[in-house]
């Protein structure tokens, strides 16, 4: 993050909440490269650091404080709660909705009207759609509590449409270097990293549309550039890998295959079985497509 500019300085702020996640860090690095300085929001139990701000999204009055003082000219908002088997389905909704309606209230308030506001949703909202590829005009159809919550969200950003240029963006799964082992791709190539022989899997017949978090960071940029107001856009590459395919990738990579154990632990209720999103949209709205293989960005895991 760069310093926080005096008023009369002339280079577009972009206010950048969940800044030091694992998808923050990456649309940081791309928003500073598009010219922008580049102003986090983060929890206000994080340490301080020079360029952030510090506000609990549920705080009103500490997140109004916040946007009064960046006066962004342009917002992506990334931060929620985004892990789906995250413990506490209490916070999920209070992060994901009111957290994001605060936000938008403090940003229509402020006195500085951003030209475009980011808001990130999921692809999970759209369940085990019966349409492939999924388009954003597929009925949703969520299947947890964090895909409800991120639907939820959608509705409650239409209200503010009339007040705010907002863009609601869809990611479906992405990986990358940094990302928590939490996540079931960092988890297998972690344990191919380590050389372990075997790892407990739940079912490794769903299919998903894996991203580069790289390219995930650029169609962010590429979004805020064009601010397509009102549209709701899929960031996917179109492209569905099972996770016998990540696993048989990993094997070439590392040089030898992993014994896969099922652990009926990992199998999740009401599972989406494949989720492939079609990214014609994107590239219509913004110029952009994601383009870096699965393969290589698991090798460039592998590697770090």
């Amino acid at each position: 993050m760069t310093h926080i500019n005096h008023p009369g300085q002339q280079k577009n702020r972009a206010l950048l909440t969940g800044c030091h996640g694992f998808t923050g860090r990456y649309v940081a690095a791309e928003l500073e490269g598009a010219g922008y300085e580049v102003v986090g929001l983060a929890h206000d139990g994080e340490p301080p650091r020079e360029g952030v701000l510090r506000a609990n999204l549920l705080d009103r009055a500490a997140v109004r404080r916040a946007v009064g003082e960046a006066r962004p000219d342009v917002v992506v908002h990334l931060a929620a709660i985004s892990f789906v088997a995250h413990g506490d389905v209490d916070e999920i909704y209070r992060v994901n909705i009111l957290g994001t309606r605060n936000l938008l209230e403090a940003l229509a308030e402020c006195g500085h009207k951003p030209r475009s506001v980011v808001l990130a949703s999921s692809a999970n909202i759209y369940g085990n759609a019966k349409v492939e590829p999924i388009t954003e005009d597929a009925p949703p159809a969520p299947a947890n509590d964090y895909a409800v919550s991120k639907l939820a969200m959608e509705y409650m950003a239409r209200l503010w449409m009339d007040r705010l240029p907002i863009t609601l963006v869809r990611p479906f799964n992405y990986t990358g270097v940094g990302q928590s082992e939490n996540f079931l791709i960092p988890k297998i190539v972690a344990h191919f990293k380590r050389g372990e022989k075997t790892i407990e899997l739940g079912n490794t017949d769903v299919a998903r549309d894996f991203s580069d978090v790289r390219d995930v960071a650029r169609a962010y940029a590429a979004i805020v550039a064009k601010a397509p107001a009102g549209e709701t856009i899929n960031i996917c590459s179109g492209v569905a890998h099972s996770l016998h395919d990540v696993l048989d990738m990993m094997a070439a990579i590392a040089g030898y295959r992993i014994e896969v154990r099922f652990n009926p632990a990992f199998a999740r209720s009401h599972e989406v079985q494949r989720l492939v999103g079609s990214n014609a949209r994107l590239r219509a709205l913004s110029g952009f497509v994601p383009s870096i293989p699965l393969r290589e960005t698991l090798a460039w895991m592998h590697a770090a």
